[in-house]
Parts: structure tokens; C-alpha cells; sequence
């Protein structure tokens, strides 16, 4: 088609379909001629990419506080030789501070053995093969002492959340492993409990999600163009729905394993899958949104970006919509499994966006990346930051598809003026390529381990499996900074929503005021697969900052409004002075 006629063709078109979003809706521009191009989106708006490499802070947008300065990049340190187990999947566990981590038991292999009195798993009763390797550890956050754990199904590629009470509950997998459901409680000495058929569709490379009730949806899985509300513990659900997402945005390669999900603060579903987004009701389960195409690539597994629900801004009174804003980064071209497949290694995508989806009118909002990525994981940090970390440069997730470490993690300050979002940090020299995760936990640290690009525990590779554990400190725990940082004293054990409560803060400034001092509360993720499920960040309302005698002030907030905005459960509460957060405190919605 020659130039001039494609220009006169395509005019034609888009003033046919402003008269009338009916001809031509909008998952229809995509197909218009130009519309490759991100340029051409009206629903798209790129900026150029600028990025900061000196000082971080300035005044933060949105009525927040001038940030501490800072150049300290941040620091690495290796908290553990030996996981016992590779760390497919990572989760923290509310009350006792430790991680779970657990890998595949198709292996039956790891690096460390189930403890004396723990039964072996009958992996074949007829010919009496046994697995006695564990695939299960907790590990304390703050001691790193490890307690393996019996698992019977298996694990590989699953998903996972935390009920009200701290339950962890892991649900699909592989084989055996993709219809069951595992229960494991937060407590010193708890096992875990398996329910092989509570699902009702093979889950492998599933989503799940934590509804404002507290319950559980979960979406997707390979070969499962559907999803599913997970029954009550030592239930089966029989009852399964079809997704026109799913069965829309699977391609050749896929590309849509492991979508994002996040709950509005409306009480809806944001799912993201390939390129494409939905707002689903989980009450009718009908679509009631359909988001502008995102362009450029892939974002899901294999693609695998990454994406977070930027911190939610809360106000001690707060208006009916309250704004909820999403941020996808990295993945890449559409194409990039079957060429990874024949040795050739694409750069990954270089992009963040990010879109409000209860805006009138989204649209996506792309900014460059300092460097490509894919396979990296995102995770808002105490203080309502991003830290972008692990992943490779070229290539996809799978068996030996991805190259090119990206050691160096990358800040991202949502609330700061565009184009002074990204700062590059300093560079771990461990690669973190397929199968690694990364949570932030109690004392303000971000906890990364895994890494396994192989079928099995192997060593001798390019890429071996990797078991040992390191804490990344972020700059605000620049040890020039420590003066700046709360203590928290006292705080409430349980909240309910809407209610007024205090928090005592222990802090030797003067410059103390509720512009300076703030409260968040962030909901641990379940990490895997370069997806944080259930990751959430509240930024609370404070009423007043008060002195509370001597170096202590007291701050008045109030807890959020509903289920919707904040699902029951427990949250780390931290106090935050000009950027530099307290260590966390456990605070249960009820």
C-alpha cells in the first residue's frame, strides 16, 4: 500500500471511529496501518528517556516530604552459602520472620536432607523408591537458620498467598502437584498439609490473587484458558470459568503464563496477560473494562517483565475513587522463545509503563529503563520505592534461554518527576537469571536468592544452580542516614477498617512534622517466576504529628476503608522520616 493512500485510508477510518466507538472498538487500532509503531498511540505516551545517576531525593510530588540526600548506591552482602534448596519460590511468613522457599520435587534432589523423624516420600510404591532430600526450607531472616519441610506434590512452577491468619496457601504445579492445594500456618513447628484435588483445572504457571474478602482467585496455567475461586481448606471446587483474556493472548509462544494480577481499589480484578488487560468482577465475573494494548513485546512468562501496584495514596478522609496505578517493566519481543530455542538471543525490552486504571481514559505511560530487562523482579520498597532487580539482558525465561546477567538493580522513585524516576545501584556479582526471587522484609533489606536455568541441580555450567542468599541494603540504609531513621515503640496489634488508631515513633530530629513523617504498610508478596503475587503498598493518611516526650512523637493515622483497597491480613507497618524507614512491625487487618 503506498504511503499516501495508507495516510488517507487510515484518516478515513479513525474519524469513522470517533463517531462511533462502536465500528471500530479499541482493540481494533492495534490492526490500523502505523499502529506498530508506539509513536502512533494515542493511548500511549512515550518519554525519553533520562537517567539519574547522582544524587537521589528532591521534593516528591503529590504533597509529599523533601527526601534525605544521598549518594550511596546501596550494598550487598551474602547472608547465606546454602539455601538447602533453590529458590524457586519465596514468600515471607507474618509473626516469625522467616522466608519459604521451595523449588520442584520432580528433581528429587537438593541440597539438603529431611530431618531425623521425617518420613521419606514414597515416590513409587511399587518399587519402593524413596525422596528423602527436602524441597521445602524456612529460613529465619534474621539468623538464617533453616528448618526443611516434607512436601509430597509438586511444587514446580506454582503460585501462592497468605490468608487472614498467615497461612501461607501454595496452589497448582506440576503432574500430581497442579491440582492441589498446600496449606502451611506461621507457626515454629508447622508442616505442611496437601490437598492433591481441591483445584478444579491443572494450574501450572498460575496466578493467584487475594480478594477483598481475604479469599483467593486464581487464573490461568498452561493449557487452562480459565480461572477459579480456590475452595476452603480440605474442600474441593468443581466449578471453573472461561477467560477470553487467556484464550486471546496465547500465542505461538504463550506469552501469557503467570499474568499479572492486582485488585483494584474498587473491588475489581486487574489481569494482564501478553500485552493485553481486563478489569474482571469477581462478584459477576464479567469484564466490565478492557485497557488500551500495551506495545513493544511480551511481558508474560516466557516473555517475562515484571509489574507492581504502585503504593496506594490514602488520606485520612478519602474520596470514593480512590487512584490505583500499575507499572509493567521489561519482557520481550513476541518471538523471543522459539528464537532462544535456535540460539539467538534478543535484547530484552527496555521499557517501564505505567497506567491508571480507574482513570475516565487510560493510557499507558512509557519511560526508558537504564538498561534491558527480563526475568528481573520488582519490589516496592518500605518507603514506597522500586527496586528492579535480577533478571538477564538477552533472551527468555526457560532452561538455558536467557543471557547476559543484569547485576546491577535499578531505583525507581514513582512520585518523583519524569525523567528523574531511574538510578542505577550497586552491582551484585552473583547472576540472578531464571527462577530467582527477591522480597523486601522486616528490617528494610531486600532478601534475592535462586537462580536455576537447568532441568535438575547442576553445577558445572554456564549458569549453575544457585543456592546461596544475599540482602541488598538500599540507599535510605546509607549508614550516613542513620541518625535519620524511626524507631517504631508502639503500635496496634490488629486494626479495623476505618479505624482511628496511634503509632509512637521513637526519633531523635526536630524537623518532625506530618510532612516529614509518614506511615506505610506493605503486604508481603508470593515471589516466583519474575511475578510478586498479592505485593501491596498502602500509603496511609497521619491527622497530626504530636510530641510524645523526649525524643518520641506520636503519629495519628487511620486504618484503610475496606477490603477493597486493603484485604484482611497482616501488613508491615513501618514509619517512614524524609525517605528513611523503621524496621517493620506486623499489623493484622481483621
Amino acid at each position: 500500500m503506498r504511503a499516501s493512500t495508507r495516510v488517507i485510508w487510515t484518516v478515513s477510518v479513525l474519524m469513522l471511529a470517533a463517531v462511533s466507538d462502536a465500528i471500530f472498538p479499541l482493540p481494533f487500532l492495534p490492526f490500523l496501518p502505523g499502529f506498530n509503531n508506539v509513536h502512533d498511540h494515542d493511548d500511549v505516551e512515550v518519554a525519553k528517556p533520562v537517567v539519574t545517576g547522582g544524587k537521589a531525593g528532591g521534593k516528591r510530588r503529590s504533597g509529599g516530604a523533601l527526601e534525605a540526600q544521598t549518594n550511596w548506591p546501596g550494598k550487598w552482602e551474602l547472608f547465606l552459602e546454602n539455601s538447602g534448596v533453590s529458590a524457586m519460590h519465596a514468600g515471607l511468613m507474618p509473626l516469625i520472620n522467616q522466608v519459604q522457599f521451595y523449588d520442584a520435587t520432580i528433581w528429587r534432589i537438593s541440597k539438603i536432607k529431611l530431618p531425623p523423624g521425617v518420613p521419606c516420600h514414597v515416590v513409587n510404591a511399587k518399587t519402593n523408591k524413596i525422596d528423602c532430600w527436602a524441597h521445602s526450607v524456612l529460613i529465619d531472616v534474621n539468623n538464617g537458620a533453616i528448618k526443611p519441610l516434607s512436601l509430597a506434590t509438586d511444587t514446580w512452577c506454582s503460585s501462592g498467598g497468605l490468608t487472614v491468619n498467615g497461612t501461607m496457601v501454595s496452589t497448582g504445579g506440576y503432574g500430581g502437584g497442579a491440582n492441589t492445594a498446600r496449606y502451611l500456618a506461621a507457626c515454629p513447628n508447622c508442616q505442611w498439609h496437601e490437598y492433591p484435588q481441591a483445584l478444579a483445572a491443572k494450574r501450572w504457571y498460575s496466578t493467584q490473587a487475594t480478594l477483598p474478602d481475604g479469599k483467593f482467585f486464581i487464573i490461568g496455567g498452561r493449557d487452562a484458558m480459565n480461572y477459579e475461586y480456590i475452595p476452603e481448606e480440605g474442600q474441593n471446587n468443581k466449578k471453573i470459568y472461561d477467560s477470553l483474556l487467556l484464550k486471546q493472548t496465547d500465542d505461538p509462544e504463550e506469552n501469557n503464563l503467570y499474568p499479572f494480577v492486582w485488585l483494584n481499589t474498587d473491588g475489581n480484578l486487574f489481569i494482564f496477560a501478553n500485552n493485553r488487560s481486563i478489569l474482571l468482577s469477581p462478584k459477576t465475573n464479567q469484564v466490565i473494562k478492557e485497557f488500551p494494548q500495551l506495545p513493544g513485546g511480551s511481558r508474560n512468562y516466557p516473555g517475562s517483565g515484571s509489574s507492581a501496584l504502585l503504593p496506594i495514596h490514602l488520606y485520612m478522609k478519602n474520596p470514593k475513587v480512590i487512584p490505583a496505578e500499575v507499572l509493567v517493566c521489561g519482557g520481550t519481543r513476541h518471538d523471543a522463545y522459539y528464537r532462544a530455542s535456535k540460539k539467538v538471543f534478543e535484547p530484552a525490552l527496555q521499557d517501564c509503563a505505567r497506567i491508571r486504571i480507574n482513570s475516565a481514559k487510560p493510557r499507558w505511560k512509557i519511560e526508558t529503563m537504564p538498561t534491558p530487562r527480563v526475568m528481573s523482579d520488582t519490589v516496592i520498597l518500605p518507603n514506597g520505592d522500586i527496586l528492579l532487580v535480577n533478571g538477564g539482558k538477552r533472551g527468555c525465561s526457560g532452561w538455558g534461554y536467557g543471557k547476559d546477567p543484569n547485576f546491577a538493580p535499578t531505583l525507581y522513585k514513582p512520585r518523583a518527576a519524569r525523567g528523574k524516576r531511574f538510578r542505577e545501584l550497586a552491582a551484585t556479582n552473583i547472576p540472578r537469571m531464571y527462577h530467582s526471587v527477591a522480597i523486601a522484609i522486616p528490617d528494610g533489606k531486600v532478601l534475592v536468592a535462586g537462580s536455576n536455568t537447568n532441568d535438575g541441580y547442576k553445577y558445572n555450567v554456564e549458569f549453575p544452580t544457585e543456592l546461596r542468599v544475599e540482602k541488598f541494603s538500599p540507599p535510605y540504609l546509607d549508614p550516613a542516614l542513620a541518625t535519620l531513621r524511626p524507631k517504631i515503640a508502639t503500635s496496634p496489634k490488629q486494626i479495623r477498617y476505618g479505624q482511628n488508631f496511634n503509632v509512637k515513633v521513637n526519633l531523635n530530629q526536630k524537623d518532625v512534622t506530618k510532612q516529614s513523617l509518614k506511615l506505610t504498610m506493605l503486604a508481603p508478596s508470593f515471589t516466583t517466576h519474575s511475578i510478586s503475587m498479592n505485593m501491596r503498598m498502602l500509603l496511609l493518611g497521619v491527622g497530626g504529628v504530636n510530641p510524645a516526650g523526649g525524643a518520641s512523637f506520636e503519629i495519628q493515622t487511620v486504618a484503610p476503608p475496606s477490603g477493597n483497597v486493603a484485604p484482611p491480613g497482616y501488613y508491615l507497618l513501618f514509619a517512614v522520616y524524609k525517605g528513611v524507614p523503621s524496621t517493620g512491625e506486623w499489623i493484622q487487618i481483621v
